[in-house]
């Protein structure tokens, strides 16, 4: 289908992924670098099962579908991010490959198989519900506030998907470290590689990434810092390598 064919909303634009991908986002659907690092430190394999959990506008699927990945799942709440969602795939011929979710994750029962996915990820709500200064659409209440849930609610679903030994892989703000890490305890997904993300090597860590194993045992590998910048604000060679061709300009 050509994008002339693709029906945009007020607000909605497409922009490029790359030469063989795009992607429509919107004022309340958008993706940022975190979510692109989150698709990069998953390291989807070719016959993985794989789920995303608050698609939004389905970035980390996007890109996953790069990989020539068969089985991939996009779990999204809000009605109009599907849409959005299920657009982007029609745009790239990819509706038969991802299959859009429109439901809460915390009630999966009976709408996906637990126990046989390998690998679930989530770009979560950063900010606790009355933490800061909350969003005035709803649409950014959901997205950054754990309106609709919280850490535990993730945690659980993802040990529901999983097989065991899969993968559940996430991003969050390094002041909720330890909120992240007892959770996925609790829910038997042993944390076993951590990542801090900086700015650059002069500059606290803004992001963590993350992933536990259902049912591992205990032992968890620190990676080396990703760095976004090099120290005269140049973007940092790891970051471009990452970003590849999903950073092309806009003609």
């Amino acid at each position: 289908m050509s994008k002339t064919e693709i029906k945009l909303y007020e607000g909605e634009r497409i922009d490029p992924l790359g030469p063989n991908r795009s992607i429509i986002v919107s004022k309340d659907h958008i993706f940022g670098t975190d979510a692109v690092l989150l698709a990069s430190f998953a390291n989807i394999r070719k016959k993985d099962i794989a789920c995303d959990f608050g698609t939004g506008c389905g970035i980390i699927p996007l890109l996953w579908s790069k990989n020539e990945t068969g089985n991939i799942f996009a779990v999204e709440i809000q009605k109009k991010a599907c849409s959005q969602l299920e657009r982007s795939l029609s745009l790239n011929g990819l509706s038969e490959r991802i299959t859009v979710i429109n439901h809460d994750l915390r009630d999966l029962k009976g709408v996906l198989p637990f126990g046989t996915f390998d690998l679930v990820t989530m770009n979560p709500p950063y900010k606790k519900v009355g933490a800061g200064i909350e969003s005035v659409s709803e649409s950014d209440k959901i997205a950054r506030h754990e309106t609709m849930c919280g850490i535990d609610d993730c945690c659980a679903a993802a040990a529901k998907l999983l097989r065991f030994g899969g993968r559940f892989c996430l991003c969050h703000r390094p002041e909720r470290l330890c909120d992240v890490m007892v959770s996925m305890r609790k829910y038997k997904l042993e944390p076993k590689r951590l990542r801090f993300v900086s700015k650059n090597e002069n500059t606290a860590p803004w992001l963590f990434l993350i992933e536990g194993k259902l049912g591992a045992n205990s032992f968890i590998n620190i990676e080396k810092n990703l760095y976004i910048e090099t120290s005269d604000g140049k973007t940092s060679k790891e970051l471009e390598k990452i970003m590849g061709d999903y950073r092309e300009k806009k003609q």
